[in-house]
């Protein structure tokens, strides 16, 4: 009986994995479409989607690669996705040990007000941030594309839940060999927590290589434009080509994919561990 008891749980998963493979078996299928294959026709319903196209066509990736500088692109966006994770494991790291372990005046108040900033949308202090980073003559630089994203504030919950979770009895021993408090951060804490750094790392590399709105807004300039830039060069007002777009939606998501089925263990322990339940 228990197990008859869990099959609706699992049939219920299987429809939410199947439902979240599609689109990517429809983008692989697109890509190797011709456009002729891809055509929408005026009246939607007459639509015919075919799963397995009729002629492979393999020249989509190589036309796609070729009509937009994607070298240059895919370098802006690992220098940029470098810099943004690297700033987010320090910060993050820094914050939540005060939060978590340091007693000060207004310290939930202050927790609790940053939590809150999670909730508001990206359009409401894009223009204000634009008119700052003018200000600062940092439009159109690295800069504008990498220093307001050197924190953010769910890295920083995710990883002070982790670090509430180390007995305070490891902080007094530390202190009494001798170590200081920084010493403990990046002695004790931070090696008990690297699941939890790797899923912060992980989220914040995703961020940065899925970031359209903003670097569109900020730069100016092809060579500092990310890859997400560059698939919007195929969606224009002359008509979308859609297996240029799906092979080059395809070679941008490859390597994100790759490093998440790497990470995915230490992704699941982390939330555990976390007490966050998804």
């Amino acid at each position: 009986m228990r197990y008859l008891r869990r099959i609706p749980i699992h049939v219920i998963i299987v429809i939410g994995a199947i439902s979240m493979v599609l689109p990517f078996v429809w983008m692989l299928s697109t890509s190797f479409k011709s456009p002729q294959a891809t055509f929408i026709p005026p009246n939607f319903f007459e639509l015919r989607p075919t799963w397995i196209p009729d002629e492979v066509i393999l020249t989509n990736y190589v036309e796609a690669w070729r009509e937009v500088p994607f070298p240059r692109y895919f370098m802006n966006t690992l220098f940029m996705a470098a810099c943004i994770v690297l700033g987010v494991l320090m910060t993050s790291a820094l914050a939540a040990y005060a939060f978590a372990k340091f007693d000060f005046p207004g310290r939930e108040t202050i927790f609790i007000f940053f939590l809150s900033m999670m909730i508001v949308p990206q359009a409401v202090y894009l223009v204000p941030s634009f008119i700052i980073l003018s200000k600062l003559g940092w439009v159109d630089t690295y800069m504008a594309l990498i220093v307001p994203w050197l924190a953010q504030i769910f890295s920083i919950f995710l990883l002070r839940q982790q670090f509430r979770t180390i007995p305070d009895d490891y902080y007094d021993a530390a202190l009494i060999d001798g170590c200081s408090r920084l010493g403990f951060l990046w002695r004790v804490l931070v090696p008990l927590s690297k699941p939890t750094l790797i899923t912060i790392g992980l989220f914040a590399l995703l961020g940065s290589w899925n970031s359209f709105i903003w670097p569109l807004i900020m730069t100016n300039s092809d060579k500092l434009r990310p890859i997400q830039v560059g698939l919007s060069y195929f969606a224009q007002e002359q008509g979308t080509e859609y297996g240029l777009m799906m092979a080059a939606a395809t070679f941008c998501i490859t390597p994100v994919i790759i490093i998440y089925f790497i990470a995915q263990k230490q992704v699941i322990e982390s939330y555990a561990k976390s007490g966050i339940k998804g």
